[in-house]
């Protein structure tokens, strides 16, 4: 039964997040919102919605293990796991001062969590740090942009037609998020006991991997078109949003007790493996020996992991 629950949870969170996007890009459309805009925020926290009611749910029911895992697993697998597909599909060429700017943006929102869970608990203050933090990186971030050449929106979701549709789309996959996220959570835990695995690794790997299929379906669907700057964009867009907007949010509902692995095993490679790709994009080139790289060392990582 639990296996059930844990496939209905990622069937869920995957159309789910898929008819969030799609409705929330048609309302932003309708409204006449910059197409920038549109992917800062609509589809940034459309993407990381998984990642946010999973942890939020699982926070309030004292799996902060997998709460935190949540995150933290998602943003090595979005490195790891994800860039190393997309590479394997088509060599990911980046370049350009935003990028730089939005990898150095990763790596601080990295760090940071370093004093946070050196405290042993994520509380409301914390939490609110992190995303006033989100909030100043999207503003100053849009006020860039005005500077820049006006972008068209065809690399963006196709959104939902009509307000009215896109209305039904955006409650459909809120209604499709939650039952996805409870099913997870619930699935995931169970599981977790049964077989006497911490819950902590079941987060940082089965649910991180789940929440994270929209950025998967995502990254994969930009690399076969060659566009290696929505394929690298979305992840690290993902990991910016995960850490000051998914752990921020999370924190200020309800603090979240740190376990002492996340400081001393998971966080460490997180920071490691952000660092990595920050040299790797400034090479301007990640080739299909990298991306398997990438792949073993992410199977290295969960096998570790446990």
């Amino acid at each position: 039964m639990e296996y059930l629950l844990l496939l209905a949870g990622l069937v869920g969170l995957f159309f789910g997040g898929e008819a969030l996007v799609r409705g929330s890009v048609g309302i932003a459309q309708r409204l006449a919102m910059p197409p920038l805009l549109i992917g800062l925020t609509v589809v940034g926290f459309g993407t990381s919605t998984p990642e946010l009611l999973v942890s939020v749910d699982a926070a309030l029911r004292g799996a902060s293990d997998i709460a935190l895992g949540n995150v933290v697993g998602s943003n090595i697998a979005n490195i790891l796991l994800i860039v190393g597909v997309s590479a394997l599909v088509w060599p990911i060429r980046v370049s350009g001062d935003t990028l730089k700017r939005d990898t150095a943006v990763m790596m601080a929102a990295a760090i940071i969590l370093v004093p946070i869970f050196a405290f042993g608990m994520m509380g409301r203050v914390a939490g609110g740090i992190l995303f006033v933090s989100l909030v100043a990186y999207l503003v100053f971030a849009y006020r860039q942009s005005r500077n820049a050449p006006v972008a068209d929106d065809s690399d963006l979701p196709v959104p939902a037609r009509g307000l009215w549709l896109s209305l039904i789309w955006v409650i459909g996959g809120l209604v499709a998020l939650m039952f996805g996220a409870r099913f997870m959570v619930d699935g995931a835990v169970t599981i977790a006991r049964t077989f006497g695995v911490s819950e902590a690794f079941i987060g940082l790997t089965v649910v991180a991997v789940g929440t994270s299929l929209p950025e998967l379906a995502t990254s994969l669907i930009a690399a076969f078109r060659k566009q290696s700057e929505i394929a690298i964009g979305n992840i690290v867009g993902s990991n910016i949003f995960n850490i000051l907007g998914i752990l921020g949010l999370t924190a200020i509902i309800t603090p979240i007790p740190v376990a002492s692995r996340f400081l001393t095993f998971d966080l460490p490679i997180m920071i490691a493996v952000s660092l990595v790709l920050t040299v790797l994009l400034r090479r301007q080139t990640i080739g299909r020996g990298i991306g398997i790289v990438m792949l073993v060392a992410y199977g290295g990582y969960v096998f570790a992991a446990q």
